[in-house]
């Protein structure tokens, strides 16, 4: 009886086997990556967050490697990876620092992803071939100063003036990778007659004004600014996509993001839980090691435990979406998920650090710092637990 039962569950599952190995490719990647990110990145991480330095040389290395072509196909430059292999870049970079990993994950997912998903095939080859090659960084506006999560009440207006010819006025706000010196275009939501439409606009556009940098409480080395529209003229080869379908193009590629989010803070976990190991293997009190003491090693145990829940949750939202499968409820999941778990982490590792962790110059400061916003950005917490009671047949408010 028991046999028959076990034939019928292993016939159910075959059609939906994850396969949790990642392949010899993968895995070389992994390691590529990883040495470049310590030592590229890990010695510079505290003086680019002290002085807040946007790393452009090392942008533009990464752009060399291939990671902003990663999932893109070679006909644009790109290697035509799958998403899981950016999901491993970038936690890999957020395991040394979340301001370079979130400039990959915008520059891929919020620059560059719209325009391969929703562009012409003129404004796909125009703009990705040099997005590819991380010679030049895209912007996502969506976020308004007066909406944030109500993403879809969008103040910004964009009026037909002639056949071939748009104004759009506005204000976007919190926009990454927005004023780097090699930013080339912002893409922006604006409510038209038919809904919310996307545009393409190139910078240097006259009405277009990128506003001071945000003085952040982390992610220093990330670009990030407010930008103005003032009778922004752009024609109609400017649309993105359907005209009146901005919107639902933004949700589709918010739900990429999350996943991208999710395996971010899934390397700041990491690099929370090793910094802490390794601080409680050395660090000697009350004669001996502090690591010996339950309360500080449990805490060890609990940020290992995030690291393996987290890092299941991010690679079968990554897998499913490969497999061309629905993610959505998955994505929402991971990002809510890991986005906690990594203010957690972050959070017990100062701890273990003592005043040591209250200062700047450690590590894990800056881990802490930079968990915050992941809970906010790419949907908040709230947002996702509404899609996910949404999935349930819920309707919260």
């Amino acid at each position: 009886m028991f046999d028959t039962i076990g034939s019928k569950v292993q016939s159910t599952l075959a059609g939906v086997m994850m396969e949790f190995d990642l392949s010899q490719e993968q895995e070389s990647f992994r390691k590529v990556v990883r040495e470049f990110a310590e030592t590229e990145i890990r010695p510079y991480a505290s003086q680019w967050d002290e002085k807040n330095i946007f790393p452009l040389q090392v942008v533009k290395e990464m752009g060399k490697m291939g990671l902003f072509g990663l999932v893109f196909p070679e006909e644009y430059g790109g290697s035509g990876a799958d998403f899981t292999t950016l999901c491993i870049a970038i936690e890999e970079l957020a395991k040394v620092d979340s301001s370079i990993a979130i400039t990959l994950s915008a520059g891929v997912g919020l620059g560059a992803s719209p325009v391969y998903h929703f562009g012409s095939d003129e404004q796909k080859s125009k703009w990705l071939p040099r997005l590819c090659a991380g010679e030049m960084l895209g912007a996502f506006g969506l976020t308004e100063p007066d909406g944030g999560s109500d993403a879809g009440s969008t103040l910004t207006k964009a009026k037909k003036m002639s056949e071939d010819e748009w104004s759009i006025s506005g204000a976007k706000a919190y926009i990454t990778n927005s004023g780097t010196e090699i930013t080339g275009f912002i893409t922006v939501t604006a409510s038209t007659d038919d809904g919310v439409t996307a545009f393409l606009i190139p910078y240097g556009t006259p009405g277009l004004t990128i506003e001071p940098a945000y003085k952040k409480i982390g992610w220093h080395a990330s670009d990030t600014h407010g930008v103005v529209l003032d009778d922004v003229r752009v024609p109609n080869s400017a649309v993105l996509g359907a005209e009146g379908k901005g919107f639902a193009q933004f949700l589709a590629t918010l739900d990429e993001g999350r996943i991208a989010i999710a395996a971010l803070a899934l390397g700041l976990i990491q690099g929370c839980r090793d910094e802490a190991v390794a601080y409680a293997k050395t660090r000697n009190a009350f004669g001996g090691p502090i690591g010996r003491y339950q309360g500080v090693a449990f805490k060890c145990a609990d940020m290992d435990v995030d690291v393996e829940v987290v890092r299941n949750l991010v690679y079968k939202a990554a897998w499913l979406r490969d497999s061309g499968r629905p993610f959505k409820r998955e994505a929402a999941i991971a990002k809510l998920y890991s986005s906690e778990a990594a203010m957690r982490s972050a959070r017990d590792a100062v701890q273990i650090f003592g005043g040591a962790g209250y200062m700047d110059e450690t590590p894990v400061a800056r881990y802490y710092r930079d968990a915050k916003i992941l809970e906010i950005g790419e949907g908040t917490s709230e947002v996702q637990r509404v899609v996910l009671a949404r999935q349930l047949g819920l309707r919260p408010y």
